[in-house]
């Protein structure tokens, strides 16, 4: 599948300023498709977990350089970070099921190597049980009944167990590079920054920790993830004041000292920066 682009797009599709609207996002192919000719461009979602299940139709998919042939009950495992591209045949039915970095934490807690195995882009033949799964988180998600946050959290689980206990490791030869030898050092990195984000490590000390010059380590993380070695840090940092401005009642101030800054104004400012909006206005949104 050709293309001329000599960019690779990064699309938050919750919108930038709103990474927390709802437990997950869903909607056809034919939704976004359709308005582009049934054709996607390569791009990446940094912060964004996607799982497509082809319906009926099918098409081609392109997983950081390798391409592969879709068909009804074809479904595509695509990681944050990693470059994809679709040429759907027309009228191709089917749903995206997208994902937020805030529920994968959430869901993937204390449940083995299961995020290990979903960081692997894949395309994988869905069942009858796994299909109607997904054609009941987008009932879920299109309705407004008594107890939709429980049920989507619930059929996400379930979904997101299926592909880990499913899941092949990718063959081609940029893939296993990337997982020989880059990905267990972005591993370490992203173990480093969940020990050590609140205290605010710069990117000199994550380098020195890992026993690499600051250069190779942004330039590693860019290649994994689409973000600079600083962007994984502050993003980090964002996603956990996300998290506290949804989820409990804590003052922006004292959020702000919780995770590290000493001036809730400077911190104000940062999540402004990050999320186009105010902490205030954020929390509204909620």
């Amino acid at each position: 599948m050709p293309h001329s682009h000599t960019s690779i797009q990064s699309y938050s599709l919750f919108g930038e300023s709103k990474h927390l609207p709802d437990v997950l996002h869903c909607e056809t192919i034919a939704d976004r498709s359709a308005l582009h000719d049934w054709e996607l461009a390569p791009h990446r979602h940094a912060r964004l977990h996607q799982i497509l299940l082809v319906k009926s139709g099918g098409g081609i998919v392109t997983l950081e350089g390798q391409t592969f042939h879709l068909k009804p009950g074809s479904l595509v495992n695509v990681p944050l970070g990693h470059v994809h591209a679709f040429s759907f045949t027309p009228n191709t039915q089917g749903w995206v099921t997208t994902f937020a970095d805030e529920l994968l934490d959430e869901l993937l807690m204390r449940v083995g190597n299961v995020r290990q195995d979903l960081s692997h882009a894949s395309v994988l033949q869905a069942d009858h049980l796994t299909q109607e799964i997904i054609g009941q988180i987008w009932f879920e998600f299109s309705n407004e009944q008594k107890s939709r946050a429980l049920l989507l959290r619930g059929l996400s689980a379930v979904l997101l167990a299926w592909v880990s206990r499913h899941q092949i490791l990718p063959m081609a030869p940029q893939f296993l590079e990337l997982q020989q030898e880059e990905k267990p050092l972005v591993q370490r990195f992203k173990a480093l920054i969940e020990a050590h984000f609140a205290a605010h490590w710069q990117v000199n000390d994550y380098a020195k920790a890992l026993s690499i010059s600051p250069t190779h380590l942004s330039r590693v993380t860019r290649q994994a993830t689409g973000a600079s070695a600083l962007r994984l840090i502050e993003g980090r940092l964002m996603r956990e004041a996300r998290r506290n401005l949804a989820y409990t009642n804590l003052s922006i101030a004292n959020i702000a000292y919780t995770l590290g800054y000493s001036d809730p104004a400077y911190f104000s400012r940062v999540f402004t920066r990050d999320a186009g909006v105010s902490p205030k206005q954020f929390r509204q949104q909620i």
